[in-house]
């Protein structure tokens, strides 16, 4: 099943510029295999070498974090929206 996938502006230089994309997965960690097919290089800059989360990358299905559900191995069903979100840090004092 296809999900709708959010693409941060940092990264849309790997999508061609799409704000969104559609890929097919039924875990957080299948969509973002699948991401890395179609779209080299976006794989790195989500997971480290072992394959988890990079601790700066936030991912929401449904506006839920996963960290508070299972992870990347949360399940994906028809309708939900994926959102890839990095942390902001940084700023004037």
């Amino acid at each position: 099943m296809a999900v709708v996938v959010r693409i941060p502006t940092p990264l849309r230089k790997l999508t061609g510029n799409q704000n969104e994309v559609r890929e097919e997965g039924g875990t957080i960690r299948e969509i973002l295999k699948n991401l890395e097919s179609h779209y080299p290089g976006i794989g790195e800059r989500l997971a480290d070498e072992s394959g988890e989360l990079r601790r700066f990358i936030n991912i929401y299905v449904n506006e839920e974090d996963i960290r508070f559900r299972d992870g990347l191995d949360t399940a994906i069903k028809p309708g939900d929206e994926v959102s890839i979100i990095p942390a902001i840090a940084g700023g004037a004092k």
